[in-house]
């Protein structure tokens, strides 16, 4: 695994940061994207460089094409090659289902479901080229449940919408050797919806638990694991 590299998207964010460092544990190439967060990208690619790996930081707006396009590029130029792509979450917003706007709809659509499909779209040739690779897309723990989501109907959907993206790839890819796979976190420590006070034990994840089910379909040990949901949620909403 020594000569593979990995592509974090998101990787200033809460989760990104630590899923970063966990695979820093596994791969030693790792190529760390960002958007507006230079700072905590600098910072974050001091820590895995001080540690002995090889990490850099690239900027682009995955929102586009053009701009998944753009970090693909500059990733396969200044390593050669692209193992395992990890898509962060993008935005959340809560708001009533019956206030929302074409804003609203679009925008959560784009960082969630049109960046992840735009960067897939991207990394594909290279792995295929390498008839080995890793695509891990971040969904949510209800991704699965057809309900009612009042406050999150977008994100909901979205993810919905990335789960029939992570399954359709990997029904057509598993020819060439890769893997795609989601995993889907709950309510997890430090996250945007801090409502621990009211929930039991085993109902608050850590970013952490999530970064280990990442690294492990990340791995050679899951290379008969394609297409599946990997719910990290604890007994969150069951």
């Amino acid at each position: 695994m020594s000569a593979k590299v990995v592509l974090v998207t998101g990787a200033t964010g809460h989760i990104g940061q630590v899923v970063a460092k966990r695979l820093a544990l596994d791969f030693e190439h790792l190529a760390l994207h960002y958007f507006r967060n230079k700072k905590d990208a600098d910072h974050l690619v001091s820590e895995l460089k001080e540690a002995g790996k090889n990490a850099f930081a690239f900027q682009s707006d995955l929102t586009t094409e053009e701009g998944a396009a753009r970090l693909v590029k500059m990733v396969l130029d200044r390593f050669g090659r692209l193992d395992v792509l990890v898509n962060m979450p993008g935005d959340i917003k809560t708001k009533p289902w019956d206030e929302l706007n074409q804003e609203d709809w679009e925008s959560i659509f784009r960082s969630n479901l049109e960046s992840a499909y735009f960067c897939l779209k991207q990394t594909l040739p290279a792995m295929r080229r390498q008839k080995w690779g890793r695509v891990i897309n971040i969904g949510f723990h209800l991704v699965e449940h057809l309900g009612s989501f009042p406050g999150v109907m977008p994100y909901a959907v979205a993810k919905t919408g990335l789960l029939i993206l992570t399954r359709t790839a990997a029904v057509a890819e598993v020819g060439n050797g890769i893997t795609v796979n989601m995993v889907s976190p709950g309510l997890l420590e430090g996250g945007v919806l801090p409502t621990y006070a009211k929930l039991k034990p085993g109902q608050v994840g850590k970013p952490e638990e999530v970064a280990e089910a990442i690294a492990f379909l990340a791995s050679e040990k899951a290379g008969g694991i394609t297409g599946t949901n990997l719910l990290v949620a604890g007994t969150w909403k069951m």
